[in-house]
């Protein structure tokens, strides 16, 4: 046996070896073979459900939710805690972001670069999208890194000094659980567990959701939001909808 067939019998000794103590971790080619992540087709939707959110100071607001979107257009939302009063509305496009708090004076209006130097979060309307629909993060590449263990596979990316890793079922291919850590200092954090799917026009849809978000604000620790959502109403449809915004 020549020197280089050796070479390649330790190494491929080696990966057996490897393969048998741990998760199977998927070249590219397998992940092209075995990796089918679920993404929602629409042109537009609407969504109704209950929502409670959290603040750092223990804060609670409850109320009803409306969400509309354009596929990868706009994203749009209300947030009415009752008796027909709106709490909040925002909207986020490719370009900008736009967020009126009225319970407590907030707004937020900037671009996605100045968001994420203002709170530490970098935040893009795909990302949006992805977060609402249990989607994975990021379309995934070659540099990412996939192991599938039983009935999920986990799949870690790393964009924008952002580090998500991401359980995907197998079986549906959604998300049900994202965490995602900073590798700076004033860095913040996004997180979401999706408990609870149906089908939407035979496609799964998340019904249930918890999301948190950890800003980063100047010369204040480190602020977290936790958002509990339970959705109701689904609608997935060609008609146009609008996206009002101004009060």
């Amino acid at each position: 046996m020549t020197r280089y067939s050796l070479i390649g019998a330790l190494v491929f000794s080696l990966a057996l070896l490897g393969c048998s103590k741990k998760p199977l971790l998927y070249t590219s080619d397998t992940v092209m073979d075995e990796f089918e992540p679920s993404y929602l087709e629409y042109d537009f939707l609407s969504a109704r459900g209950k929502v409670m959110i959290e603040d750092q100071n223990g804060k609670i607001t409850k109320g009803t939710l409306n969400i509309r979107a354009k596929k990868d257009s706009v994203v749009w939302f209300s947030l009415s805690p009752g008796l027909g009063i709106e709490a909040a509305r925002g909207i986020m496009t490719t370009d900008f972001i736009k967020i009126r708090d009225r319970l407590n004076g907030n707004t937020i209006d900037m671009d996605y670069k100045t968001f994420e130097t203002k709170y530490g979060v970098s935040l893009t309307l795909d990302l949006v999208q992805n977060l609402l629909f249990a989607n994975i993060p990021h379309d995934y590449t070659f540099r990412d890194r996939m192991v599938r263990v039983g009935q999920v596979f986990e799949l870690t990316q790393e964009r924008d000094n952002l580090v998500y890793r991401s359980t995907i079922s197998a079986k549906h291919g959604k998300v049900t659980d994202l965490q995602s850590g900073t590798r700076r200092k004033d860095g913040g954090s996004l997180s979401a567990n999706y408990m609870d799917f149906k089908d939407i026009e035979s496609q799964p849809f998340p019904y249930k959701a918890i999301v948190n978000m950890v800003l980063s604000l100047p010369d204040k620790p480190r602020s977290k939001m936790s958002m509990n959502a339970e959705i109701v109403k689904v609608d997935l449809s060609n008609a146009s909808l609008n996206f009002p915004y101004n009060y």
